[in-house]
């Protein structure tokens, strides 16, 4: 496959997905495609699948039937062996950040560098202290995770999840339960990424709140912070942002802002974006 036809290949495309735990429904039938660099902002009411959504993403969990491909290859019939490249391009953070309690940030940070089997201690540091920095928390290197705040172990475990370099990014619910400063500094986080480092973001959120936030700023590199992104034609665009809403074992709705905006008189909807 060249260059070309890469860059032209979904990052994440979902055909047909069911998925049933014993007599319960949660999809039966999903498909959607999420090309490289955009943002995908997945609603719906608690319950309906998504955090299940993202599992499947990642490969913990396989459907009942359909495809899930990512970077163009089924990951459905992979074994856990064969899904070990294919799960390095992605990184996750779970919600309320899923730190490991009785391990150093230091140790969480690089516990995946170690299960893949680096042994090369002063390259392992030099890592960890790379992305500790990305996230602005180098000097709680040595603290336990019990020594954080809400706002510092999520960012902690974005430092975790981008330790590979992945391509595609997982948020399930980054900004859950945090006050409006922290998470901003989740916000801009999420954004630094997509913005000097062009991941792919899926980003499963409760508050729209998020979504609106980074869909009108982009992460300034200079101001180390996030700015209104330029409009009508300036040198500064966000990257392409769309949202899909699950309901009933199915996709509902997906498109951008403007679809979801002129959708909103659906009662169903408007309790999201309300």
């Amino acid at each position: 496959m060249d260059d070309h036809t890469t860059a032209r290949t979904p990052a994440i495309e979902l055909r047909g997905i069911a998925k049933s735990f014993g007599e319960k429904l949660v999809f039966s039938d999903v498909s959607f495609k999420l090309s490289r660099g955009e943002s995908l902002f997945l609603l719906g009411a608690t319950g309906t699948g998504k955090s299940v959504l993202l599992k499947l993403v990642l490969g913990l969990l396989k459907p009942d039937s359909g495809e899930i491909l990512i970077e163009g290859q089924n990951t459905v019939p992979l074994s856990e062996e064969l899904l070990g490249p294919l799960r390095r391009r992605m990184g996750i953070v779970f919600q309320e950040g899923a730190l490991f309690d009785s391990l150093s940030v230091y140790e969480n940070v690089s516990y995946r560098l170690h299960e893949e089997g680096e042994t090369d201690e002063a390259k392992i540091e030099q890592r960890v202290r790379e992305v500790l920095s990305f996230v602005e928390m180098e000097e709680a290197i040595d603290k336990m995770p019990s020594q954080l705040s809400g706002g510092m172990r999520r960012r902690v475990s974005i430092a975790r999840a981008i330790i590979n370099q992945p391509s595609i990014m997982l948020y399930d619910s980054p900004t859950g339960g945090l006050d409006p400063v922290t998470s901003h500094t989740i916000n801009a986080l999420i954004a630094k990424l997509r913005d000097t480092q062009h991941v792919t973001s899926l980003v499963v959120t409760h508050l729209i709140q998020t979504a609106y936030v980074l869909l009108n700023y982009v992460y300034s590199a200079e101001k180390h912070t996030l700015v209104p992104a330029a409009s009508n034609g300036g040198s500064v665009q966000v990257p392409a942002t769309r949202f899909l809403v699950l309901r009933n074992g199915a996709v509902y709705f997906q498109g951008n802002h403007e679809e979801l905006a002129a959708s909103a008189r659906d009662p169903y909807l408007k309790t999201l974006v309300s």
